[in-house]
Formats: C-alpha cells, structure tokens, sequence
C-alpha cells in the first residue's frame, strides 16, 4: 500500500487542492531502501532522500525526448572509450544513505562492474538531470549540489525549455547555449558535445 505522508482535509468535499508541489513525500509498507523488490510498483519517479520516499510523476514529452538525445549522445561517445560504462532510465545510485536517480550517468567501468542487480553504490564520474516541466531550475541546482557533495565530479543539467546546459563542477558553474559547446573534462576524455545534440528531436 502506498500513501501520501500527509492526507489534507480528507472528508471536507468543499475544500480542495489547487495544485501538487512536486516531489511528494509517501509512505509504504515493507519498504526497506536497500532491497529494490520492496520499493513500491508506481507509474513516475521514487527516490529516498533524507529518510524519505519522494516521488515525481512520470516525464513528459520534452523531458523525454531531451533525455533520449543526452542518453544517446553519451552511448555514442562510450562505444569509443569502453572504460566508461553509460546508464539511464532513471539511474539509480546509492551515496551516503540515500538512494537517487540521473536522467542519465557515466561510470568508470571498474568501479561499476560486476553487475549486482542493484543500485551502483559509487559515484559516477557525470550525473544529467533534464528539466522536466514540474521542476523548478532551483530544485535541479539542489539536485546538483548533493551530486558534488558526494563525490560526483562533473554534473549537467539540461533545460529544454530555454534551449542551455548548465555545467557543474567542484570549481563552479558555467552555463551553455545554442551554438556553443561543453568543454573537455580531463575526466571525460573528448566528451565535447555541441548543446544542440541534446535537443535534436525537439527541433526537427
């Protein structure tokens, strides 16, 4: 059974909710963080964050094509660098406690393999998070920053709706646009993607 956390005026017919601020916290029976077959069967997005199950309804289509091309993008790019191991649809990752998810993540592949049928408990070198229309720019950047905090090197957040890329490091932030492209990382040899890779389907 899954449940919001909190239930507002339950049985007041007059009174209603005008709108949902996204994430939404639940509670589930026989939830336990670290077994994947107990987290509840929902149609959207669930991480744990801070000692609460949070969840996100499922992406649109902007957010899904945008992720589509960033998936592609860096697969693309890993079939010419097999040290690197590329995951998405929602790659999960356990770091201190919680359990989160990128649109898309690039791994070292010896810290990523053997494959466990889990969530990866390392960081990854590169964590994308695609702006999805219930998402604030603010809640990407608080996103971002957990991302950094623990041990995630570089992070992308990618924002279908203005056409940029936000480039996120432990040295700062610098902000891409249409016509230009993200720089090398050391850590991400000849990873130099043009921004308009990742919205090629929204501009056909």
């Amino acid at each position: 059974m899954v449940a919001p956390a909190i239930q507002l005026f339950p049985d007041d017919p007059h009174i209603g909710l005008v709108g949902v601020r996204f994430p939404v916290e639940l509670r589930a029976e026989g939830f336990e963080p670290d077994q994947p077959s107990t987290w509840p069967k929902v149609e959207g997005r669930l991480e744990f964050v801070g000692g609460r199950l949070l969840y996100m309804p499922p992406c649109a289509d902007y957010q899904q094509d945008v992720a589509m091309d960033v998936a592609f993008v860096l697969r693309s790019w890993s079939e010419g660098h097999p040290e690197f191991v590329v995951g998405g649809n929602e790659a999960g990752m356990k770091l201190g406690g919680d359990v989160r998810a990128a649109d898309a993540a690039v791994w070292r592949t010896d810290t990523a393999t053997p494959r466990s049928g889990r969530v990866r408990t390392v960081p990854p070198v590169l964590a994308v998070e695609v702006s999805g229309q219930d998402e604030e720019e603010q809640v990407l950047r608080d996103k971002a920053h957990w991302y950094l905090e623990h041990g995630v090197s570089v992070v992308w957040l990618v924002f279908p709706a203005i056409r940029q890329v936000l480039v996120l490091t432990g040295a700062g932030e610098t902000r891409y646009r249409m016509g230009e492209s993200l720089p090398v990382d050391e850590r991400l040899p000849s990873l130099q993607p043009r921004v308009a890779q990742f919205f090629a389907q929204l501009d056909r």
